[in-house]
């Protein structure tokens, strides 16, 4: 990664390092994961079995599993999670395990809460207890702002108070982890941050609910895309943006811990754009006569308007985003294209680290 000085994501740093990844059976999290593999890093992921059947086949047939020890089991249960804190004794953890969804938090709200604010405080126990622990980076969401539906990005001290199940529990689990970081943390043992990521996109998102996997699914079957709300403005990002900003954070807290601090990681001004103009884009790249249109729907409050300001992580670390929102959305549709093929989706991977390495 380009950066300041010293500051770019160094795979050296990475080999052979002891690296505990939860949630790695997400869609973040096995990229994480493949990422770290190439780095030559020593990678134990804890989480449930993946969530999406083709996301289980992504995790095994990619060979993500077969270069990492994979552990399953609830980030709620802090006994079986202490155990593989103890047998590993990592040096570095992402904390990526999360329910994920805003639907279905309005569905499920207390094991939303359950899970991102009780498993936040799980995790932070066990690295408290854990000596080996060096760099500790917990990945919120951009939802954790108190929304005004402002027009500019928010910022990193602007107001916490996620609106929805999801969101609010994702500002409680930022909270948690200053309460830590204060409490426990203030001695040098460990270096922790949050990391607020705009929305992401990639090849082996099959999450419901979401733009571009639901284009894919409908583009599959030859069907028109319905879209929910074509005029909202998010944060669109391709997936290998945040994860190596999430590299590069763990990176250089655990080299200097002044750098632990909270951090918002999303695209560019000119890559901020509402999900019918996404929509447009993908239909364009994905060819065939792909259309879609927009349908009314009664559902649950959802912000209009999101944007995040990246000033501090560009300033301080150096960071910026690399692929502008149509090479997101191309790198997306090239991998699903594979997929669909039956190609070697491992080395379709591979291929976009190194393209994006290589930028």
């Amino acid at each position: 990664m380009e950066g300041v000085g010293r500051m770019k994501v160094n795979p050296e740093f990475y080999k052979r390092r002891k690296v505990l990844v939860t949630g790695h059976t997400g869609f973040k999290g096995m990229w994480l994961c493949k990422i770290l593999e190439s780095f030559g890093a020593e990678v134990t992921g804890y989480a449930l079995e993946s969530p999406t059947v083709e996301g289980g086949k992504v995790f095994h047939g990619a060979g993500i599993k077969d270069g990492m020890r994979s552990v399953y089991g609830d980030i709620r249960n802090r006994e079986k999670l202490l155990d593989v804190f103890s047998e590993m004794q990592p040096e570095i953890v992402f904390h990526l395990a999360a329910q994920p969804i805003v639907f279905e938090g309005y569905r499920n709200p207390a094991y939303t809460y359950e899970t991102n604010v009780m498993g936040t405080v799980n995790i932070l126990e066990c690295v408290r207890m854990t000596r080996s622990v060096r760099s500790f980076l917990n990945v919120t969401t951009d939802k954790v702002y108190e929304n005004k539906e402002w027009v500019w990005g928010y910022r990193e001290n602007d107001s916490l108070d996620g609106y929805d199940p999801y969101s609010n529990s994702k500002s409680c689990s930022e909270l948690v982890t200053h309460s830590y970081k204060k409490s426990f943390f203030m001695d040098g043992q460990c270096s922790v941050s949050t990391a607020r990521a705009g929305n992401v996109i990639g090849g082996g998102d099959f999450s419901a609910n979401r733009i571009i996997p639901d284009s894919i699914r409908a583009a599959l079957k030859r069907e028109i895309i319905k879209v929910r709300n074509p005029n909202s403005v998010r944060p669109y990002q391709h997936v290998l943006e945040p994860l190596f900003a999430y590299l590069l954070i763990a990176q250089v807290q655990y080299e200097d811990s002044s750098f632990a601090d909270w951090y918002n990681v999303g695209p560019d001004e000119c890559d901020c754009i509402n999900t019918g103009e996404l929509t447009d884009i993908f239909c364009r790249l994905w060819g065939a006569g792909q259309t879609w249109e927009s349908v009314a729907v009664d559902n649950p409050h959802e912000a209009g308007f999101l944007k995040l300001d990246c000033s501090k992580i560009k300033n301080r670390l150096g960071w910026k985003p690399r692929w502008h929102i149509e090479d997101a959305v191309q790198k997306t549709v090239d991998w699903s294209r594979e997929w669909q093929k039956g190609s070697d989706i491992g080395n379709v991977m591979e291929r976009q680290i190194d393209e994006f390495l290589g930028e």
